[in-house]
């Protein structure tokens, strides 16, 4: 478990805090309709953690960036979910359907913002739900321009402010 860390190991964690804390917003739960549950919650995260990690794949050094971001991701993950009860047997097959479960939004999510053939809204609608289908398509409507907003920030803003 002992491993050299990399210069962007610090930048990576400070980073993820601060997506952590966006994707805990109050107003995805109440005004978008996310359900606040463990898989709701994690829906969110994915969400913002796929519009980072295309952010910061646009650095020159992004594609280290972006796996050191993924790595202190999963390490809190794994922290979580040993916290809440889940035995070390299950906590590693845990963590591998997160990752893809990322890995699967993540694409979906940049393909229908770069208009690909599935609108925003439908793909929003089958992934950021916790599983769930959303009771108010007005939320759905209102998430969508949240990540919309959200995405068009993140890419104006400089890596340095990305942790303000």
């Amino acid at each position: 478990m002992f491993r050299r860390r990399k210069p962007e190991d610090d930048f990576a964690a400070a980073i993820y805090k601060r997506v952590a804390e966006q994707a805990r917003a109050a107003e995805l739960f109440e005004a978008c309709g996310i359900p606040d549950t463990l898989d709701g919650r994690f829906d969110s995260l994915a969400l913002h953690a796929a519009l980072m990690i295309d952010r910061l794949r646009r650095e020159p050094d992004g594609e280290a960036l972006s796996q050191a971001f993924f790595d202190s991701m999963f390490r809190h993950l794994d922290l979580t979910l040993r916290e809440i009860g889940i035995q070390d047997l299950g906590v590693g097959r845990r963590i591998k359907i997160m990752a893809e479960g990322l890995h699967g939004r993540a694409l979906a999510y940049r393909e229908a913002l770069n208009d690909g053939p599935t609108p925003l809204a439908e793909v929003l609608r089958r992934n950021a739900y916790g599983g769930t289908s959303p009771q108010d398509s007005e939320a759905v409507v209102r998430l969508e321009a949240y990540v919309r907003d959200y995405a068009k920030s993140l890419g104006s803003t400089a890596r340095n402010d990305l942790i303000k």
